[in-house]
Formats: structure tokens, C-alpha cells, sequence
């Protein structure tokens, strides 16, 4: 870990990458930041004890460039980075809809560009990035950007061309399951319970599956047929939900976030 690493961007994401980095075993002394406000800059200064510099700064120095800024200010930022950056950087994007040949263009020739896709529970090392490379990124290069969002969670190399279908299920994966809780939680007050114990009811339910989704290797289908006893409770539950098209809304509604991942990628922020 003696390459130095610039994260440009400090946000939620950003910082969440960078504290975790840290815990991985990267060095603060190898870790620089660019924030927009000073007082942000000192902020990460005194809570991480990395180096805070300018976009400029940062690709004079660094190694590795981690942007970790929002779609819309992609290209503001690439400009800015330009005249200072040499084909010998990994320039890595975690920005929504940006692809590598959007960066490719407007940096020198051969520059390696990895395009990566975290979601927000890199926040509490539980994230999914989707990782693809450039035209110029080596698998040294992929191995590199694995190493650095492995410390957040879990990675998956893809193909560029499945990055908007990515994004709709994992980028933006949680915050459909923030809108079941809460739907489920109104259901729980209707039902007569009281908020806090209807959250913790449908919070720990969810733990539970998504754990024995993940370690059980079984099917989804085979786990809710387990919980699908004839002439039950569950079944009820569930002829309603196909009722009202929850599936159909479901696959409705991916198929917008991904066509919206696409249109960032146009520049329609």
C-alpha cells in the first residue's frame, strides 16, 4: 500500500472510503483529500489525519485518483484535472452514469479509467461496487480499485455495457428496501403496534432473510416457500402483493433508474 491515493470529493461516500481505507491498513501519510469548503478540509484533517490539497495538488501527487463527485460536476472537474495528469495515473470514477469514455476524452491519451458503481452501505462496510475497466486498464488496475473498495464490502467485475442495470439494483438497491421498511412499518401501526416495535419487528425480518440469502445458497423462491405454509398467512400476504402488481411495479420502476443512468451519461443531470 505505498502508492498514494487522492480522494476528490469528500462527501458521504468519499469519506466512507476513506475511513475505510484507513482501517484496511492504508497509511493516513498515503492518503490525500480535496474538499470544497476549508473548513470540510480541516475537518478530514483532524478526524483522519490525511493530507488535504487542491484538485490540482492531487494529480500532480497521486498515484490513484478517486472521483467522488456528483455526475453533474464530472466534467468541470476532468478539465480541471487535464493539464496536470500523465497517462502513469489510475484515474477510478464512482460518479452515477459517468462512463469511461466521457473521462477517456477529455484526459491524455491512454490515461486507465475505472468506472466503479458503490452503494450507500460502504457507509457501514457493507457496500457492493461494481467495478468495470477502460479501454487502457490493465487487471493490475482492476486488482488495484478491488483492493481499495474491498474495504467497504464486497466488489463484482462487470462488463461497462451492464453498468446502468447495475446501478438501478445496486446503486440505487437500498433505498427500495428503506421504502418497503417504512411501507411495512405504516402496516405495522395500522395493524395496531406501536412505531418502534413495528421498526424493529420489520428491521430484524429483514437482517434475518437477507442473511440467509446470503449464506444459505438457496434460491429466493425456495426461502419464501419455506415461510408459504398452504391456506396461510403468508400466501394471503402474497396473492395480495401479485394483486397489485408489486412485481410488475418492481421491474417498472429498475427500468427507470436505469434508463435515468443512462440519460447522465448524455449530460441530461
Amino acid at each position: 500500500m505505498s502508492q498514494t491515493v487522492a480522494v476528490l470529493g469528500t462527501g458521504k461516500i468519499g469519506e466512507a472510503l476513506l475511513s475505510g481505507m484507513i482501517r484496511a491498513g492504508w497509511r493516513p501519510a498515503d492518503l490525500l483529500v480535496t474538499a470544497r469548503r476549508s473548513e470540510r478540509a480541516e475537518e478530514l484533517r483532524t478526524r483522519y489525519g490525511v493530507e488535504p490539497v487542491t484538485n490540482a495538488q492531487a494529480a500532480k501527487s497521486a498515484d490513484t485518483l478517486i472521483l467522488a463527485v456528483k455526475p453533474q460536476d464530472m466534467g468541470t472537474l476532468l478539465d480541471e484535472l487535464a493539464p496536470h495528469l500523465t497517462p502513469d495515473r489510475l484515474v477510478i470514477s464512482a460518479a452515477a452514469g459517468i462512463t469511461t469514455a466521457f473521462i477517456e476524452e477529455r484526459l491524455d491519451a491512454h490515461t486507465p479509467v475505472v468506472r466503479v458503481m458503490p452503494n450507500t452501505p460502504v457507509l457501514v462496510d457493507e457496500g457492493m461496487s461494481v467495478i468495470s475497466a477502460g479501454g487502457d486498464a490493465t487487471p493490475e488496475h482492476l486488482a488495484h480499485t478491488e483492493e481499495i473498495f474491498g474495504s467497504v464490502g464486497k466488489t463484482l467485475r462487470v462488463p461497462e455495457s451492464q453498468q446502468d442495470a447495475c446501478t438501478a439494483l445496486s446503486g440505487s438497491g437500498p433505498a427500495y428496501f428503506y421504502f418497503l421498511v417504512e411501507a411495512m412499518t405504516d402496516a405495522g401501526i395500522l395493524l395496531g403496534l406501536p412505531r418502534a416495535q413495528a421498526h424493529d419487528l420489520i428491521v430484524q425480518a429483514a437482517i434475518g432473510a437477507a442473511v440467509m440469502l446470503r449464506d444459505s445458497g438457496e434460491h429466493p423462491v425456495k426461502l419464501r416457500e419455506a415461510v408459504t405454509s398452504p391456506a396461510g398467512t403468508t400466501i394471503s400476504a402474497i396473492r395480495e402483493l401479485e394483486k397489485h402488481g408489486v412485481r410488475a411495479a418492481l421491474i417498472a420502476a429498475l427500468e427507470a433508474a436505469r434508463d435515468r443512468s443512462r440519460e447522465l451519461a448524455t449530460g441530461n443531470g
